[in-house]
């Protein structure tokens, strides 16, 4: 397995995993492609996959949030989780998981931490194992165009 920075190529790939497609590709639209050019100019942004090979098995989005709180030290947010569903239950989503926090931990972050759709309860429970705490209630306000 790799662990890496998730390239343009990758990009159909990564929107197939995070449709949650059992399709290798996605199909890749203006929007998400402006999306992705700025998440990789931006320092503070990268998307991250696990790779076996030529095919991507995880990807994740991490963003530095800096913030006054915790000494000043930047906290991580974790988003966009995903395995893919055919690779589930082997341990790939625990260790990209565990790569991640050591990338957080690398760049100096006081924190780690993510949502999690309250529906997902196996999402929560995996969560817990790995060490994450429900220390907070969640708000989001969608704005539509």
């Amino acid at each position: 397995m790799i662990f890496r920075e998730a390239t343009r190529r990758d990009l159909p790939a990564v929107l197939a995993l995070i449709d949650d497609d059992r399709a290798e590709r996605a199909e890749v639209t203006e929007a998400h492609e402006r999306a992705f050019a700025a998440i990789e100019a931006d320092a503070r942004n990268e998307v991250l996959v696990l790779a076996d090979g030529d095919v991507l098995v995880g990807c994740l989005q991490l963003t530095y949030v800096p913030g006054l709180g915790r000494g000043g030290r930047e906290r991580a947010l974790v988003e966009a989780v995903r395995i893919r569903p055919d690779r589930r239950g082997g341990g790939l989503g625990a260790e990209l998981m565990r790569l991640a926090v050591e990338r957080a931990r690398g760049r100096g972050c006081g924190l780690v931490q993510l949502t999690s759709n309250k529906r997902r309860d196996a999402a929560h429970r995996f969560y817990e194992r790995l060490g994450f705490a429900r220390s907070h209630e969640g708000f989001k306000l969608h704005l539509e165009p």
